[in-house]
């Protein structure tokens, strides 16, 4: 979404050189009247006294490689981020290392809400693709809400469509065959990337996940998972590569796989 990012000599190290969470912060952010997402098509654009409250509680801007953890389950944080640019994978990992990835993050989406409401975080996120965030402290949201009503509303909003998404995961995970879950979580994840403008042209997302991040999210063994993307490669529904997925023909594949796409609007962000 945004040329030249990520130049490390732009950034700096905040984490004094802790390797779990090497979070840097950008030396030029964007003032929240010129941010991007204003002009991102799936996403409503702020007031203008929205945007000046939001710039006066707006503390900076960070960055995270692919790969990186932005929050880790079972910690408290002081902070919330609201996603410029990349995608993450929000997910509960088991004592034993096996994980379950329980959604994907994309512009505009906020993260570490679970902290708002100063309990400790249930789950951890982590970066698919480079990430930019805006970073705000948990404790304005309190006046934010009561300043900003229409804001608190949107807050609400979000949590109730983050709600809805998991609720269509859950489905797949109980009642979907195996290549149902797969046509379901391609579509989803080009219906967001479509709303955020990261989708390139003929249905296409430059995204590297893994097939054993597929088969983390989907509940499937790695083998069925692999065996389950050539059958549909094969048959024309998805084209999953490890750099790209490609779904051809949206409305075959949401037929297909149960899935109702987004209605034309925009969700608001904060």
């Amino acid at each position: 979404m945004f040329d030249n990012c990520f130049i490390r000599g732009d950034e700096v190290d905040l984490q004094g050189g802790d390797p779990e969470k090497p979070m840097f912060e950008i030396a030029e952010p964007y003032a929240c009247q010129e941010c991007p997402l204003q002009d991102c098509p799936g996403l409503r654009p702020l007031e203008d006294a929205q945007q000046a409250y939001m710039q006066s509680v707006k503390q900076a801007e960070v960055s995270f490689e692919r790969g990186d953890v932005v929050l880790k389950e079972g910690e408290e944080t002081d902070h919330l981020f609201t996603i410029l640019d990349g995608v993450a994978i929000r997910y509960l990992e088991l004592e034993d290392g096996r994980r379950q990835i329980i959604n994907f993050m994309f512009p505009g989406d906020l993260v570490g809400l679970q902290g708002a409401f100063d309990e400790a975080l249930s789950h951890s996120v982590e970066a698919v693709l480079p990430l930019r965030l805006c970073r705000f402290r948990r404790s304005d949201f309190v006046h934010l809400i009561k300043e900003h009503p229409r804001l608190g509303f949107d807050i609400t909003w979000l949590a109730a469509k983050e709600e809805n998404a998991l609720e269509g995961h859950i489905v797949s995970l109980g009642q979907r065959s195996a290549r149902e879950r797969v046509v379901y979580l391609a579509a989803w994840l080009l219906d967001r990337a479509l709303a955020t403008g990261i989708a390139r042209d003929g249905n296409k997302l430059s995204m590297a996940i893994t097939q054993s991040q597929i088969a983390d999210m989907l509940g499937l063994s790695l083998v069925h998972t692999n065996r389950t993307i050539k059958s549909l490669d094969r048959d024309g529904l998805v084209e999953w590569s490890s750099r790209e997925i490609c779904v051809p023909d949206m409305d075959e594949a949401a037929k297909f796989a149960s899935f109702e796409r987004s209605e034309k609007g925009q969700r608001p962000f904060v």
